[in-house]
């Protein structure tokens, strides 16, 4: 259960918060957005959000508050009527769920939130707050270019996102996930069984040493952070009309899209996923469309100007900017 103890609302660095006590500075009048996270520091999303607010030339902020799961009730209590929407990272995707008064049937099926869409807005009246899961349409898109749907799947890690793999993809595959400690895999099960899905689990390990006992996968996700991943049994390596699928993009290329482009897989990569889940966030919050190229282009291009290992490599898979779609 999240405490309420901790209020960082109270905060005068916190945008557009309520500030309890005299002379406080005046709210701003633009609407507000932000991603909440612990840590939240290395977030691109105020890059992303900024640049579709620029795009569809909306005049509203986006900023990013290092919130932690005991802190969250505290901070969505004290949000002022500004504020429109919040991406949320982990390991808030699940500690909202209680603060929510619905949830769209895909955060319910999944059973965690990347976005708290604040609305409608009424004097004296708390807005509703509903919670949405972007993150399973953006594990789509990345592999809508993958061809025909993969028969055969194995999904390392068995968190948030590896939940979202399990609803993304195509219902006829057969599914096994690899987990660190297959014992901790309660809520991907209940997800499976909300899908109505078989799936089989797995040792991480497996993944690495050359002990995996199934049959060369069509498509191989990881789900896991950066750096946890040092190597992959080249056994479970998708070869030629198979996808490698990695939802890093920091150090590009991974270990795994390494192995994956030797082999001859289809690659693809976090960047695709971040862009994607951030389209439908705007959507959610103000309404409006932006085109994904538009973002991709703006994140490739920082990633590259700061230095991100491999990020040149990202630029160079990306599309041309397209002038943003002003409808909803």
């Amino acid at each position: 259960m999240v405490r309420r103890a901790r209020r960082p609302v109270l905060d005068p660095t916190v945008p557009g918060t309520r500030q309890r006590g005299p002379g406080h500075a005046a709210t701003p009048k633009r609407p507000r957005c932000a991603v909440l996270g612990h840590p939240v520091g290395h977030s691109l999303s105020p890059l992303l959000h900024r640049a579709a607010y620029a795009a569809l030339g909306l005049d509203w902020e986006y900023a990013a508050v290092d919130v932690d799961a005991d802190g969250l009730a505290g901070f969505v209590d004290g949000l002022d009527g500004r504020w429109r929407g919040l991406s949320l990272t982990m390991p808030l995707k699940w500690a909202v769920l209680p603060l929510l008064d619905e949830l769209d049937p895909v955060a319910a099926t999944v059973g965690n939130v990347n976005t708290l869409v604040l609305g409608p807005h009424r004097p004296g009246v708390r807005p509703l707050r509903r919670g949405i899961n972007t993150d399973v349409a953006g594990v789509a898109s990345a592999l809508a270019g993958s061809g025909a749907p993969a028969a055969d799947v194995v999904v390392l890690g068995a968190g948030a996102t590896a939940c979202s793999v399990l609803a993304a993809i195509d219902r006829a595959a057969d599914i096994t996930v690899l987990a660190r400690d297959p014992a901790r895999t309660g809520r991907l099960r209940e997800v499976a069984d909300r899908l109505d899905r078989p799936v089989r689990i797995g040792r991480l390990p497996d993944a690495t040493s050359g002990r995996a006992t199934f049959a060369r996968p069509d498509l191989l996700v990881s789900t896991l952070p950066g750096g946890a991943l040092p190597a992959v049994d080249p056994g479970l390596v998708p070869g030629p009309g198979g996808t490698v699928f990695d939802v890093v993009y920091d150090g590009w290329p991974t270990p795994l899209a390494r192995a994956g482009t030797a082999a001859g897989a289809r690659v693809v990569s976090g960047l695709d996923l971040l862009v994607a889940q951030a389209v439908g966030q705007v959507h959610a919050m103000t309404g409006r469309t932006v085109d994904a190229p538009v973002l991709t282009r703006v994140l490739a291009d920082a990633l590259v100007a700061a230095g991100v290992a491999g990020a040149a490599g990202l630029a160079g898979r990306t599309c041309p900017p397209r002038e943003a779609s002003k409808r909803g």
